[in-house]
């Protein structure tokens, strides 16, 4: 499997985003990169509008 072609800094950014070592985000599958996406930006969409 190749590395995630994404650059240097928007590596370190998912890494810290997602709470992840930089080289699992490497060479972490995209499939799954994109679902752990939207599950952030799902609960980032709940804190800023939370359904009561």
């Amino acid at each position: 499997m190749r590395p995630l072609q994404i650059s240097p800094s928007t590596a370190l950014k998912l890494a810290e985003r997602l709470n992840l070592p930089l080289e699992q985000i490497m060479h972490m599958p995209q499939h799954i990169l994109i679902q752990k996406l939207a599950e952030l930006n799902k609960e980032a969409s709940e804190q800023i509008d939370p359904k009561e």
